[in-house]
């Protein structure tokens, strides 16, 4: 068994190892170096000081306790408000990008100009106009409605290009196919296109939910009353006058939940494509033993 080729590129030499194996070592003496001076400057500063660390990370500090029942709920907050915008999400762009692509030319017009306008709008300001619109209209859902609606606007949209481009990505004899067989064009979508592109653009649909994880800590920025993680930070570090500590805490939770995210978007791949290899084979074999061929 031969070593697979490089296509885009030729293999380096022993040059060219050399000076990337020396490069990576200088980057890397750099930036422990660039990390030694900040801890030193930290030190300096006091911001290594036991008491500006204990009320996140010592259990045994009067206010751990308190704190960390502040940010629990906070945590809660934060997670359900990203389940209920991916949910959503995933559903309303899985039907976008379906119907932008069962739809007359005439009909996708008015379907196109919707997700370019959301898609051109940062997700602060589709937030924002979200909390605009709903207070102008007399509708008061409150702040986490108002930050489940900004990102599933915003995230659906996006959501339904991947799944455009998943189906657009598969083979045109599969509709054919279907067609001929006496299906309609929404029958070959859902029940071929579709569970076949779900599987090939799960990364991207991951990706984009560890977005909307992120997303959700703009909620704090510009709406009120949130709750929400980064609501309570602010809160916190003005009364613990720790910001460096509590954002760096905070922002290691965000961290944790996206590697947890990551390792499940793994696993639910290698399941689909595990699944996907003994459908195939039992096809294979079935198709065998129909005609009488044989495996030996």
């Amino acid at each position: 068994m031969t070593a697979p080729t490089a296509v885009l590129f030729d293999e380096p030499g022993p040059v060219a190892r050399r000076r990337t194996r020396t490069g990576s070592i200088v980057a890397g003496v750099l930036l422990l170096a660039t990390l030694v001076l900040i801890l030193i400057r930290m030190q300096q500063q006091g911001q290594l000081d036991p008491e500006k660390w204990g009320p996140l990370i010592d259990p045994t500090n009067a206010d751990f306790a308190a704190v960390w029942q502040l940010l629990g709920p906070a945590l809660g907050v934060t997670l359900r408000a990203a389940a209920v915008a991916i949910v959503a999400s995933i559903v309303l762009g899985l039907v976008i990008g379906a119907l932008r692509l069962l739809l007359p030319r005439a009909g996708r017009v008015p379907l196109i100009g919707i997700v370019e306008l959301l898609r051109g709008l940062p997700v602060v300001v589709t937030i924002l106009y979200v909390d605009v619109l709903l207070r102008t209209l007399g509708v008061h859902p409150g702040s986490f409605w108002v930050l489940v609606v900004g990102l599933t606007l915003y995230n659906c949209v996006i959501i339904s290009e991947i799944v455009r481009a998943g189906v657009q990505s598969l083979p045109r004899g599969q509709v054919e196919a279907g067609l001929a067989i006496g299906m309609t064009p929404a029958q070959v979508m859902g029940q071929i296109q579709l569970p076949q592109a779900v599987r090939a653009m799960l990364p991207a649909l991951i990706s984009q939910m560890i977005v909307v994880l992120k997303d959700t800590a703009l909620g704090s920025v510009v709406l009120v009353s949130l709750g929400d993680l980064g609501e309570i930070a602010n809160r916190l570090r003005q009364v613990l006058d720790n910001s460096v500590q509590t954002y760096l805490v905070v922002g290691l939770i965000f961290v944790v939940i996206n590697l947890l995210l990551d390792l499940l978007a793994r696993w639910v791949q290698r399941r689909l494509s595990g699944s996907g290899r003994s459908t195939a084979k039992v096809e294979v074999d079935n198709g065998m033993q129909m005609t009488g061929g044989s495996n030996t």
